[in-house]
């Protein structure tokens, strides 16, 4: 299965939604030449990078309102930017993957690319570095979930396949497990553990590609769909332990705040659903004017940024007013 946001690309569609839920105030900054892809908050709030598909990443200073100051492009990349992200450990370290079939390591203190990784024959979908910043996992569209050593820049190993495009992968906070999910046959979420490099849990129950997958403890972690769902499930016995949706359209990139402890949703029409552990209903809903593929909260879990198909970046405040 190739690119899904393809088809949203060629309707050329752009949608205006109302807010359905409280007021809300946004920040629209316009920020590369062609679609955002991936959106990444630095862990200690200061910066947010960009990945589009005009082939670049950007780095940008984030001001005491949440406001943007461009400060970085890296450029390198031969084609479409899909995936960035800050390591844990050194917020002047950044990973950028793309359909060039590379994924790269940057020092933004210099803009100077450190390696250039090299392995997946195909493009690749997204990047996650581990809690200590010592592994980097890469996935995409050849169906493999690398891992990679982030000092040397050398492929650890190559862990396995999806019978489909790999979309999303993430560690859990102690770094033991590492989640895969994409598309195929049976649309898996896979569970590997990070001590034996090995596929240890199959965690079946979308009907549809997974989009997006995060970890919002050791034990739990939660995966977006296009069947509209959002579910909780258990890695250590592969139960799922809740079931959210149907959301309002299909959701890309899910999100989530350790400090406001909210899961936040971003879909292919434009709308932003916010949800908290315990709810069965979003408690916040915001219609924007664009597709969104990406989003990251503030540092505090007040506020989103997202990426959208226009090239622009939006600043939402998810508090009521």
């Amino acid at each position: 299965m190739k690119r899904m946001k393809f088809g949203l690309l060629l309707l050329g569609l752009t949608l205006v939604l109302p807010a359905s839920s409280g007021q809300t105030s946004s920040m629209t900054t316009p920020a590369h030449a062609a679609l955002i892809h991936c959106v990444s908050v630095s862990a200690n709030g200061k910066r947010l990078a960009t990945a589009s598909f005009d082939n670049t990443a950007k780095i940008w200073d984030i001001n005491a309102n949440g406001s943007l100051n461009e400060a970085l492009t890296l450029k390198g990349h031969a084609s479409g930017v899909c995936a960035v992200a800050f390591s844990p450990k050194d917020d002047n370290l950044v990973a950028t993957a793309g359909q060039d079939k590379t994924v790269r390591l940057w020092d933004i203190t210099s803009g100077q690319m450190k390696f250039e990784l090299k392995g997946h024959t195909d493009t690749v979908e997204t990047v996650a570095f581990s809690p200590d910043g010592a592994r980097l996992a890469s996935s995409g569209a050849d169906k493999t979930v690398r891992l990679w050593n982030v000092a040397e820049g050398k492929e650890l190993k190559n862990l396995g396949t999806h019978d489909g495009t790999v979309y999303s992968v993430a560690f859990s906070p102690d770094g033991q497990y590492l989640a895969s999910a994409g598309s195929g046959k049976d649309n898996l979420l896979k569970i590997w553990d990070m001590k034996e490099l090995k596929e240890v849990k199959q965690l079946k129950g979308h009907e549809q590609p997974i989009t997006s997958v995060i970890f919002v403890n050791n034990d739990i972690v939660v995966s977006s769909s296009m069947d509209r769902s959002i579910r909780f499930w258990n890695v250590k016995d592969g139960k799922e332990v809740k079931k959210l949706g149907p959301t309002s359209d299909d959701p890309y990139f899910v999100a989530w705040s350790p400090a406001s402890k909210r899961v936040a949703v971003c879909g292919y029409s434009g709308t932003i659903t916010v949800w908290t552990l315990e709810a069965d209903k979003p408690v916040w809903t915001i219609g924007l004017r664009n597709p969104s593929y990406s989003i990251a909260f503030g540092p505090e879990g007040k506020t989103v940024y997202t990426g959208h198909n226009n090239g622009s970046i939006i600043l939402t405040n998810i508090e009521p007013k």
